[in-house]
């Protein structure tokens, strides 16, 4: 069983890593950008499309309303970037918000963060792989026509990218995420120099269709909420702001000077890009609508099923570069992939977040652990089953998922920062230093405007959201929270109960007696190793037991007993319904009700065998047996291993295997000193 699953193991995620290699795993700043901010920076991709589809449902003579909203969520972007700047200085450990809110306002609302953060990443990895599989399925059909097959296939390709480690995952991610960010600053580079210097027209491919409004003339309070959820739905370009916070301890020393400058250059990348695609978009005329085959009309017909409707930087970079041109191509493919690899900041996010989760005892021990190449594999395996449910059950599409997000986040960005407001005053309060009280005041003001600026968009995006979608997220969080408790609850519980007391105890006391049960099947070289063991064992009772199942079988076992003098008696109990488990765990109770301060050891011989197979041949009822013995309090379980030629082989094969070398793998040195060591050698 080892040999078949390790040998797959290591051509997929590579060979194990020491513990002390872990510095090696550390990101510099390039690295960095792309691994955690790839989230934020690619959101370009899909961000002004939500904004423009939510403002056509009035047509397109709300479009005009585009600017404005973009100059809001440019205002939100640095306003969150300044705040999680301060948070990384104050918590460079790599809690982030979960700590920040933990600390300052108590383990609810760390855990109301957590629970966020946790949907929040998931919801990430599915949206971003689904626009990622619409973008790619625009030029390639196979892909539209296959695309929860698609999205699922490029989860389990980015799972084993990231089990190989963050750093060489960090590093393939690298490429595509700077192609990307230099494709757009050069198509929004090269459009302003063809409208604003060679005055060209540019045409997007929608631009001579019309939109069909849903609710004609808007005005008052509809006008002001269909505004207000083109906003929300352009807030998706800050998602993936806080996973630079929770990752600080990824990057190299100075960690919080690092991450600081890291969350600076993706803000200022991420909002040059928004704005850029944005006034492109309303340059060239893009339409877009919800319901595209039918509010898109073409000379007052609706275009119909067949239509395809384009990411606007697909439509942008069609007017600016030209369709099928060099440039129009590599941005392309560079936004498909790209997209494909946002997923990735969640994927060193969620994992990193679940580690200090079940290092609080929120989640299971297992997230806590790295696996064999330093990564949180099972935090990796987790998110990446949740996001491909969630990818199965709403069929890969952008739209409906990305009705689910943002939620999360702006949870966790209001709670954060007003820990932020709550760890200031806390300091403030003991501080006399002139200086550092001046800083901390500015740090508070940032975080305070944060705090009131993000709560005020969380009440906007529920209220827009909320029957759109943003209640599933909601629910996700309820039932985060909830499972997280009964954890929590869980651990402390058994801590409590396995607490060792200060003075003398039932468990500290010696038992009585030790009653010693062997138990026998027939007469083999297993029986009598297991029976002399018993007997090294010293205990004031020793007897060997059987269970009656076939008679015949019963009385050869009991003449052979009897022929080879076994100097231990032999008990045989009857079965009539041919069970095995239940007589033995029955006669094992009798003899604790007999005498409670007696305790019961049972030996069980098992084979040890060499092929996986051979498992499901051998041992079934011992394993049975045992898993039963576990419950019963004062019962003691041996097993004593009797090994199979197959095993000893197995044990060989091993052993070769890890002396194996790959060829180059060690020097050896030059040819003539290695003559030399071997006719040196007697």
């Amino acid at each position: 069983m080892s040999k078949l699953t390790d040998v797959p193991k290591r051509i997929l995620i590579g060979r194990a890593l020491r513990s002390d290699r872990l510095g090696e795993t550390l990101l510099p700043k390039r690295i960095a950008l792309p691994v955690f901010a790839s989230d934020p920076l690619s959101s370009v991709a899909y961000a002004p499309g939500e904004v423009l589809l939510v403002l056509s449902i009035a047509g397109v003579s709300a479009y005009h309303f585009s600017p404005w909203i973009a100059v809001a969520v440019v205002v939100l972007m640095f306003t969150v970037v300044a705040s999680y700047r301060q948070n990384v200085h104050a918590y460079p450990s790599g809690g982030g918000d979960y700590e920040v809110a933990n600390t300052n306002l108590g383990p609810k609302a760390g855990l109301t963060v957590a629970s966020a953060l946790l949907v929040d990443y998931v919801l990430t990895v599915a949206v971003s792989i689904a626009s990622g599989i619409e973008n790619l399925g625009s030029a390639v059909p196979f892909v539209v026509e296959h695309k929860v097959l698609c999205a699922i296939a490029v989860i389990v390709l980015l799972t084993l990218m990231n089990l190989r480690g963050v750093k060489e995952s960090g590093s393939l991610f690298a490429i595509p995420t700077y192609v990307f960010v230099a494709g757009v600053f050069i198509m929004i580079a090269w459009g302003a120099f063809r409208g604003l210097v060679l005055d060209e027209t540019m045409r997007a491919p929608t631009a001579g269709y019309e939109i069909k409004a849903e609710h004609q003339g808007l005005a008052g309070f509809a006008l002001v909420f269909l505004l207000l959820r083109a906003f929300s739905s352009g807030c998706a370009a800050l998602t993936g702001v806080e996973a630079i916070s929770n990752g600080v301890p990824a990057f190299r020393k100075p960690k919080s000077k690092n991450a600081a400058t890291t969350l600076a250059m993706m803000g200022l990348l991420a909002v040059t890009m928004f704005c850029g695609i944005i006034a492109l978009a309303m340059v060239t005329k893009v339409r877009m609508a919800e319901n595209p085959a039918v509010d898109l009309l073409k000379n007052g017909v609706a275009l119909g099923s067949d239509y395809v409707q384009n990411p606007v930087i697909s439509q942008v970079a069609e007017a600016v570069f030209g369709k099928g041109s060099f440039l129009f191509i590599v941005l392309a493919a560079a936004t498909a992939l790209v997209l494909f690899l946002a997923a990735n900041t969640a994927y060193n996010g969620f994992p990193l977040l679940g580690s200090i989760l079940a290092q609080d005892r929120y989640l299971p021990r297992q997230l806590h652990t790295r696996g064999d190449r330093l990564a949180f594999s099972n935090g990796i395996v987790l998110l990446a089953g949740a996001a491909g449910l969630l990818v199965w059950i709403y069929g890969a599409d952008s739209t409906r998922l990305i009705q689910l997000y943002i939620v999360g986040v702006f949870v966790s960005f209001t709670l954060s920062q007003t820990g932020m407001v709550r760890h200031w005053n806390r300091h403030l309060a003991t501080e006399k230093d002139p200086a550092k009280r001046s800083h901390m005041i500015r740090s508070r003001a940032i975080n305070a405007f944060g705090a009131f600026f993000t709560g005020l968009v969380l009440v906007v995006v529920l209220v827009t959201k909320f029957t759109h979608g943003a209640w599933v997220a909601l629910l996700g969080m309820v039932i985060f929270y909830a499972t997280m408790s009964a954890i929590r609850k869980h651990y402390d519980r058994v801590a409590d109960e396995i607490a060792a007391p200060e003075g003398p105890s039932d468990d500290s006391v010696r038992p009585s007696r030790v009653h010693s049960v062997v138990l026998i099947s027939k007469i083999h070289r297993p029986t009598l190793r297991a029976l002399a063991y018993a007997k090294l064992l010293r205990s004031d009772t020793l007897e060997a037991l059987s269970v009656n199942v076939d008679p015949v079988e019963t009385k050869a076992l009991r003449e052979e007993w009897e022929r080879r003098g076994i100097d231990v008696p032999l008990k045989v109990l009857d079965s009539p319904y041919r069970e095995i488990t239940r007589p033995v765990i029955e006669y094992v109770k009798s003899l604790r009700k007999e005498s409670p301060r007696d305790a019961v050891s049972v030996i069980i011989p098992e084979y040890v065998v060499g092929h996986w197979y051979e498992h499901l041949l051998h041992n079934q009822s011992a394993l049975r047996l045992k898993g039963r013995l576990l419950f019963t309090p004062g019962v003691m379980v041996t097993s004593v291993p009797y090994q199979l030629q197959s095993s000893e082989a197995a044990k060989l094969r091993a052993r070769r295997r890890q002396e194996w070398n790959a060829p180059g793998a060690v020097r050896r040195g030059p040819a003539q000193e290695r003559a030399k060591e071997t006719s040196s050698q007697p």
